[in-house]
């Protein structure tokens, strides 16, 4: 077909993919063709707003490189990676909800025996986790395998700023799913915003920041391998989170304590915080 205009142009793309041979690929590529085209003409581009759009997803992936994946920036940003979460983590009533991976998951961090301080020397105010691993039908994991991430008191990731590793770790529950460790009360912090998708957030009015939380992934034979946070109670951007990765489910209270003897029997000398939240896989 020639002489095609706005009114016939989105059809005659489609029907370009009638020899697809994979399913799939035919259906995303018809979808992707009628979404996009719908989004040109309600949105009538000028040349310019194109050509800035094109400079702005070639700067995405100039931005890219070992350590920093501008895209998934992007997409957690415009809550796309919530919304996949979201599609393929439909949890039954009862089993802790899950949140996106974010950017700073290191494979392979350190392996710690249980009650074990994951700090590496790292300054801030002192924190107890503990929690269970518990299946759906309430048995104890043991053994579960829990990998434990987060940000410093100034909202820094030790891939960050460090040469090592800190502020992370690997478990293993005991036998009655049971496990915790030492480390520091993280706070809130911005997402990097020196680059295209920090460009966009302040064209949109948005903040960069997400609230204060504590990564968790949690694994057990038989089970739905568990990504997700808990948030602290009260962090003043839990309802702006940049990424829209918050769940009133996992939000819990960051207790603060005096000096004395934490819940797990360690003597403390000054103040520290609290952190217990009990997990809930999903039998596979």
């Amino acid at each position: 077909m020639r002489d095609l205009n706005e009114n016939t142009l989105t059809d005659e793309v489609i029907a370009r993919l009638k020899h697809c041979d994979n399913p799939r690929v035919k259906q995303i590529s018809e979808a992707l063709v009628r979404h996009l085209h719908a989004f040109v003409r309600e949105i009538e581009p000028t040349q310019e707003e194109w050509e800035s759009a094109i400079g702005f997803l070639t700067n995405t992936g100039h931005m890219c490189d070992d350590k920093r994946q501008e895209f998934i920036l992007l997409s957690d940003t415009l809550g796309v990676s919530m919304l996949v979460d979201a599609i393929n983590h439909r949890m039954p009533e009862g089993v802790t909800e899950t949140t996106v991976l974010g950017p700073f998951y290191v494979e392979n961090a350190n392996e710690f025996p249980l009650g074990a301080d994951i700090t590496a020397n790292i300054e801030g105010t002192p924190m107890l986790i503990q929690g269970t691993v518990r299946s759906q039908d309430g048995s104890p994991l043991a053994n579960a395998h829990i990998n434990i991430w987060q940000s410093d008191g100034d909202g820094f990731y030790d891939v960050q700023h460090l040469d090592s590793l800190a502020l992370r770790g690997q478990f293993h529950a005991d036998e009655n799913g049971n496990f915790s460790c030492w480390t520091v009360r993280p706070s809130a912090y911005p997402i990097p915003d020196d680059g295209p998708v920090g460009n966009m957030l302040r064209a949109q009015g948005r903040h960069p920041y997400r609230p204060a939380h504590v990564h968790f992934m949690i694994q057990a034979p038989g089970h739905q391998k568990l990504v997700t946070h808990v948030f602290a109670d009260g962090d003043k951007y839990l309802d702006s989170d940049v990424v829209f990765g918050v769940k009133n489910s996992l939000i819990r209270n960051f207790e603060m304590h005096d000096p004395g003897t934490a819940p797990d029997g360690k003597k403390m000398d000054q103040t520290y915080a609290y952190l217990r939240y009990d997990f809930t896989l999903k039998a596979v």
